[in-house]
């Protein structure tokens, strides 16, 4: 979601990264989100760096002087840093309260359950560099009226991360399946944001009949890492160096030097303000969902493995392979996946093809829609789910 995203545009802005000492040294304008950080200070023509973090900077001194600070039960543990301590609301605690545990080939997942049991149940799946609490704007909402499950994917949030394991799209859409058949035993809709949202779709294209009813994406990514984007010539451009970030990211020492840079508050908010177009949303809590899971044990070789690795199908490639229902929902103010490239054109051209696909732009709305502006994605949302509601409980009958 944030650290591995590209964000292509028209023209070249920022001068060549420096070297110093053997290690990398970049601006945080030119280092927002490695290493698509490097791609955006090339190929992003956005707000200077000074604007945005001055934005940013107001909101985040508005949001801890406005708002009360709680120790997360399920994000505990470390020690704090300069800003004074781990702040999430009220309602984000109680969701991490009530998360549980299941275990997916000897490793522990972590997820929440909310909801009554009405109507199609429903899986969030977050981005790269989240976790579950990224929902903190919709699990409430949608589970008055649905049956919701939030999971963080392994090598994410709370679940496990092992530093042995083959990080994949085609695994994360494994574990997706096998949560859904052996956890929530019921047809469900998957609902994910950026990478999320590309790992259910390839486990809605490999899904036996009636487990996965419908697919809901909010700005889907084109694959894992930049290297699924090489036919946009934006990226294209810098591939080889994009190739050398790759070789940088493979040396221990320096991909710990650079992770570390990244996952500072400052460094957060800077790439959080970049990519959200309410930057009201940026606050404590929000950098908190994202921070705390960066410290723990084994996240270092997860960013390595998921960066440096194969960037798995494109999701053009799957959508003949889908017949159920689809909702995309896009904000046209992504820098990472440009309603304009490849994969953005692609989607909005789906539903005068394809009667099953609906195709939404979110007006003002970033990479996040879903916490960016929830209001916008839950009119939507709630509308297409009532109709896919409607129209199961009609089948059944018949």
């Amino acid at each position: 979601m944030l650290l591995t995203s590209p964000s292509p545009c028209s023209r070249l802005s920022s001068p060549v990264p420096q070297f110093d000492h053997g290690l990398p040294s970049f601006s945080m304008s030119q280092f927002n989100s490695l290493p698509l950080s490097v791609t955006r200070a090339y190929l992003t023509r956005l707000k200077s760096f000074d604007s945005v973090y001055e934005e940013a900077s107001i909101c985040y001194r508005r949001k801890r002087s406005s708002s009360k600070c709680y120790a997360s039960s399920s994000l505990s543990g470390g020690n704090d840093d300069e800003t004074g301590g781990r702040c999430i609301g009220k309602e984000l605690e109680a969701i991490y309260a009530r998360c549980k545990s299941w275990e997916w080939k000897g490793y522990k997942i972590n997820y929440v359950v909310e909801g009554d049991g009405r109507g199609p149940t429903l899986l969030l799946v977050h981005g790269f560099g989240a976790s579950l609490g990224h929902w903190r704007r919709n699990i409430r909402v949608l589970a008055e009226r649905y049956t919701v499950y939030a999971i963080d994917l392994l090598g994410f949030g709370a679940s496990d991360k092992p530093t042995d394991f083959n990080y994949t799209m085609e695994g994360w859409a494994e574990l997706l399946l096998d949560f859904s058949r052996d956890v929530i035993q019921a047809p469900t809709v998957l609902i994910g944001n950026s990478v999320g949202s590309l790992a259910c779709l390839i486990a809605g294209s490999e899904a036996p009949q009636n487990l996965v009813r419908g697919i809901v994406l909010l700005n889907c990514a084109g694959g894992m890492n930049n290297k699924a984007i090489v036919d946009d010539w934006r990226i294209k451009f810098i591939t080889p160096l994009l190739w050398l970030i790759d070789f940088l990211l493979k040396q221990r020492k320096i991909a710990s030097a650079l992770f570390e840079r990244l996952k500072t508050r400052e460094n957060l908010m800077n790439v959080l303000s970049a990519v959200y177009s309410n930057k009201a949303s940026v606050d404590d809590e929000l950098i908190e969902v994202i921070k705390k899971p960066a410290d723990y044990p084994g996240a270092l070789d997860v960013f390595v493995s998921v960066v440096t690795g194969p960037p798995g199908p494109n999701p053009i490639s799957l959508i003949p392979n889908i017949s159920i229902p689809i909702l995309v929902l896009w904000g046209d103010e992504d820098p990472f996946t440009p309603l304009d490239g490849p994969v953005g054109k692609y989607f909005s051209s789906l539903p005068s093809l394809l009667p099953s696909v609906q195709f939404f732009i979110l007006r003002g709305v970033g990479h996040c829609p879903h916490d960016d502006r929830p209001d916008l994605v839950h009119e939507k949302l709630l509308t297409w789910l009532d109709s896919l509601h409607a129209t199961l409980s009609v089948a059944c009958v018949k």
